[in-house]
């Protein structure tokens, strides 16, 4: 099948209708975000109003406010007022003052004041994710009653799968499945069905913790309660999807020492990519020269020793690979609560012993090549120093991130480039004084 970058390339828009007409939404949102500006709207404006909302809340917020700034009024008006209250507010999140001011112009009363009670969550929490169209049911309803409230109002509800049981101050009492009503008699209380202790989030916790509590307690929708645990709304399980999957790209990204790309990166420019990735790059380079420094301060060594130089790369791109496992795994053990900023003592304690464990291993193969090479003087020196550098390598690597988490910094920030960079410096410390110490220089 042609793809429809080249069906509007050739000019044929009967073929791009019809291929509009056979993809499913996040497809033909994907190929939309990896066109520029132009190509993105003229494509959008191909699909029908219905289609349209689909393809559009699929989309990253960034591309949104690509689209909506080519649409006139009134298919701007009719796009914003249809989408999901959730969703638009993380689109204004983001978007520029004059794209914000005309989407809420654009509003009816109801939409906007919803869209206004997400903002005023704080960035980062549930509150900017959750729905707060849900249909509630009060505690003293009868299966059949309730039902009827599902019929009347689920419509309106952006999901009616978990529907939440509140009493009249609209206090969660627990929830009720969709499949337990339809299952039960219709004269049932719907109190007899209740979950009464279900997992539930703040609107003012962080997104992602209550994205990875849904995963761990496989929900398919997560009750938000306010201070006063009155219902305020639900986290649906694609929300937390697209949280869990921002969070991860935003680590994968920090861990290899660049900046979250917000947009699809076939659409990104190339200042665009250059401009996530210089900033890290010049600050690795500044502490690079730690290095630097180190060698230079062991000149005497060197020129007294020059096999020694023969085994810096080795010895400080081990340390360095070595530092960088521990921090992944640290990284992602915090991520996912496998580990906590308290276990920072047990941490130190496990990566030594492995880092020990790993260095006597790899000492035996570095003894033997520097025997072969430079003799055993050296040789020992090399093994020496690869159980010393791999259990300092992995003791920092495993630990900075929960020292970073202890002091609010994002885990991801000190992680794999940062602790190569510091270990390479401190393992040339390490590897110099070992060689004073054994070869008396």
């Amino acid at each position: 099948m042609t793809h429809l970058p080249a069906l509007l390339e050739e000019h044929d828009l009967a073929g791009a209708l019809e291929w509009l007409e056979t993809q499913p939404p996040y497809a033909i949102a994907d190929e939309i975000a990896r066109m520029d500006a132009v190509e993105s709207v003229i494509t959008f404006r191909l699909l029908d109003k219905d289609r349209a909302l689909e393809v559009f809340e699929e989309l990253e917020p960034v591309d949104q406010q690509q689209i909506l700034e080519g649409l006139r009024d009134q298919a701007f008006r009719d796009l914003v007022e249809n989408m999901d209250p959730d969703d638009r507010a993380r689109m204004l999140k983001e978007a520029p003052a004059k794209v914000a001011k005309r989407v809420l112009a654009g509003l009816s009363a109801h939409e906007r004041q919803m869209t206004a009670a997400l903002l005023g969550y704080p960035e980062g929490s549930v509150g900017r994710y959750m729905t707060p169209e849900t249909v509630a049911l009060p505690d003293d309803l009868t299966v059949g009653q309730a039902l009827e409230v599902v019929r009347r109002r689920g419509g309106q509800a952006e999901t009616i799968y978990t529907l939440p049981v509140v009493d009249r101050s609209r206090r969660l009492k627990g929830i009720v499945e969709l499949r337990e009503l339809v299952l039960s008699e219709p004269e049932a209380m719907v109190a007899t069905l209740v979950v009464t202790e279900p997992p539930k989030s703040r609107a003012t916790d962080r997104a992602e913790d209550a994205a990875r509590l849904m995963r761990e307690t496989n929900v398919l929708d997560l009750p938000v309660v306010d201070s006063e645990d009155r219902l305020v709304g639900l986290l649906t399980s694609d929300d937390a999807f697209e949280v869990i999957e921002a969070a991860d790209t935003e680590d994968v990204a920090r861990q290899a020492g660049a900046e979250p790309l917000e947009r699809h990166y076939m659409s990104a420019g190339v200042f665009q990519l250059s401009r996530t990735r210089m900033l890290w790059l010049l600050l690795l380079l500044v502490a690079a020269t730690l290095t630097v420094s180190v060698t230079q301060m062991y000149e005497g060594e060197l020129n007294a020793v020059t096999d020694l130089a023969l085994f810096v790369p080795l010895l400080i791109g081990t340390g360095g690979n070595a530092g960088a496992q521990a921090a992944t795994a640290a990284v992602r053990a915090l991520a996912v609560g496998e580990v906590r900023t308290g276990d920072l003592l047990k941490v130190v304690w496990r990566e030594c012993r492995t880092g020990l464990l790993l260095g006597c291993m790899l000492a035996v193969v570095g003894f033997a090549v520097g025997s072969f090479f430079v003799g055993l003087d050296v040789a020992a020196v090399v093994g020496i120093t690869l159980v010393a550098i791999c259990a300092w390598a992995s003791t920092v690597g495993g630990t900075m991130p929960l020292l970073a988490k202890r002091l609010r910094i994002d885990p991801a920030v000190v992680s794999a480039p940062m602790v190569t960079t510091l270990v390479d410096a401190t393992g040339l410390v390490i590897y110099f004084t070992i060689a004073q110490v054994v070869l008396g220089i």
